[in-house]
């Protein structure tokens, strides 16, 4: 074989076993499209200081994943409507998993949602892992999830979640069997 044939054949070989490991070892590059699960994370619930992924801690919950940041106006403009729903329906079966991307302490994160009074858990993903699953645009971006974690609604920017009818949503939601 000459040499010309070995490089060629070198190089095929190489582009194979890349496209390989791309495709069983990099990123997930599915769609985020309402219809479809939700893609499950591991993030640090800042209350316990406990690792929790989003498929095992709200499991047949109908769930709100919000990204968002301390930086952010508009986050801290909508948090008081998503705090306002969770209390109201928190005790039928709905959660709040509020991801904050903030690089800064988790104190910092902490302090944030103490002087906002807010009971829902706030959640701390300092490697930015959320946002590259959930394909976000900025913060906040939101995910309403049923009790399946599948997606429901996706909203870009700040949202009235105490709204009549993302209260509606919420509450037909609630009313659906779980897994």
């Amino acid at each position: 074989m000459s040499r010309q044939w070995l490089v060629v054949l070198v190089v095929l070989l190489g582009l194979g076993v890349g496209a390989f490991a791309i495709t069983e070892f990099g990123p997930d590059a599915s769609a985020i499209e309402v219809g479809k699960r939700a893609p499950d994370f591991r993030v640090v619930d800042l209350a316990t200081g406990d690792s929790v992924t989003l498929h095992q801690h709200y499991a047949g919950k109908v769930t709100l994943v919000n990204v968002w940041a301390t930086w952010c106006v508009p986050c801290k403009v909508e948090m008081p409507s998503m705090e306002k729903l969770y209390l109201q329906r928190a005790p039928k079966g709905f959660a709040i998993a509020a991801v904050s991307i903030d690089e800064g302490s988790p104190e910092d994160v902490q302090t944030f949602a103490h002087d906002l009074g807010l009971s829902f858990d706030i959640l701390h993903d300092r490697s930015n892992r959320v946002p590259q699953l959930y394909q976000t645009t900025g913060v906040p971006e939101s995910f309403l999830l049923d009790r399946s974690g599948v997606l429901v609604k996706r909203v870009i920017g700040a949202h009235d979640w105490d709204s009549p009818a993302n209260r509606a949503l919420v509450d037909r939601l609630l009313e659906e069997p779980g897994p």
